[in-house]
């Protein structure tokens, strides 16, 4: 494994309060969880320990786990601890471990979607594993053909079985993640593929948080929409591009918001909602829209893939090119400011899960259109904070 201890100045004092550093600190893997076996993973060949001044810098260990991918996009985990990862272009399903190959994780191609039409920031996209995945051995991606978006389900190797088509498509703003809640139930994150149009049609699938079976319908409990109202897949509205979701302990959802024209946003997602897309960016004074947790700049964020580690919030940000890292209260309130981390140090950054083994995994985007890879990129890098772990979800 290749291990690099990097200083992230900015990052101190929040992180340290809220992982409870003490002056002894050090890396390795976390205790498994129960959701599944780490990968086998040697340890780290040194141990970082934080300086006397740990109240102005944080360390963290990055392991490069796979290197020289193109554009990974999704990620999910399955039971053994390894990772199933979506390229966006090449439209290949690909598992990173649990096994070694040398200095990295062994990487191997499950299938290639024929039924995949990439172009632009659309191609295989989001990919979330079944919660009966033991016995079902199910998994769900969503994808971009030549007239739409849409989410099918499959066993690996297997054909695909749309669930949901339909989804606007675009060149760009086409959204994509998918991810299953502590409810059972599938939430899909869609681009409005216009200005702004579509995200305030309540009859558009564009622009929304869908919360579907997984079968692709309805789920219960939605909001109905429509006169006479019925029920629709829609949970939330007013969204420009969602590209990232993660639940916290309270079963608090956060979502991150780009592709706005001047900010980007992470939101606590509320059934029935709307973002405010495209009439408002950012916090605003309509109460008949949902002002977002965070906002900033697009040059510091345009963050996809979102985490959460116990009072932590990540998101990683491509056009930012960092880890906005959120302190959070037990009731999701923001405490202090967002730090920074990983600042310029691998480029793009897009999606980010929080491993079984409590550990963040996050990949670079630099095999893109805009981005300058370095020989190695795409990587899926391990991240492991000083006081003994990332934390758990």
């Amino acid at each position: 494994m290749i291990v690099r201890s990097r200083r992230a100045r900015t990052c101190a004092v929040a992180l340290g309060s809220v992982l409870f550093l003490t002056t002894a600190c050090s890396f390795g893997p976390p205790d498994p969880d129960v959701a599944g076996e780490p990968p086998n993973l040697p340890k780290p060949s040194a141990a970082a320990t934080a300086s006397a001044s740990a109240d102005e810098q944080q360390e963290v260990a990055v392991t490069v786990l796979a290197k020289r991918l193109e554009v990974p996009w999704g990620m999910a985990f399955l039971p053994d601890g390894s990772a199933l990862v979506t390229e966006r272009d090449t439209a290949r399903i690909l598992q990173v471990g649990p096994e070694t190959d040398g200095d990295t994780l062994k990487v191997t191609e499950v299938q290639r979607l024929s039924e995949v039409t990439a172009g632009g920031d659309g191609g295989l996209l989001g990919i979330a594993v079944s919660p009966k995945y033991a016995t079902d051995k199910t998994v769900f991606v969503y994808y971009s053909t030549t007239k739409d978006n849409r989410v099918a389900k499959l066993t690996l190797k297997g054909k695909p079985q749309p669930i949901l088509t339909g989804i606007p498509h675009a060149t760009d703003v086409n959204g994509g993640q998918l991810a299953f809640g502590p409810d059972g139930f599938l939430y899909v994150t869609t681009g409005d593929a216009t200005n702004g149009v579509q995200a305030q049609d309540p009859k558009s699938l564009g622009g929304k948080i869908l919360r579907i079976t997984a079968d692709g319908k309805p789920a219960p409990g939605n909001p109905a929409q429509g006169n006479p109202a019925k029920a629709s897949p829609v949970w939330s509205s007013g969204h420009r591009d969602v590209q990232g979701l993660a639940w916290d302990s309270g079963k608090r959802l956060y979502a991150s918001e780009s592709d706005q024209s001047r900010t980007s946003e992470l939101n606590v997602i509320v059934k029935g909602k709307n973002y405010g897309w495209a009439a408002v960016e950012g916090a605003g004074t309509d109460a008949k829209y949902t002002n977002p947790l965070v906002s900033w700049p697009n040059a510091e964020s345009n963050c996809s893939g979102v985490a959460v580690m116990e009072r932590i919030i990540a998101t990683a940000c491509r056009d930012g090119q960092q880890l906005w890292m959120l302190n959070v209260t037990g009731n999701g309130t923001l405490i202090g400011q967002p730090q920074a981390l990983l600042k310029g140090e691998f480029g793009r950054l897009r999606a980010l899960a929080a491993a079984p083994d409590g550990s963040l995994w996050v990949a670079t985007s630099n095999q893109e259109e805009g981005a300058t890879p370095d020989p190695e990129d795409d990587r899926i890098l391990r991240l492991v904070l000083s006081g003994g772990g990332a934390g758990r979800s």
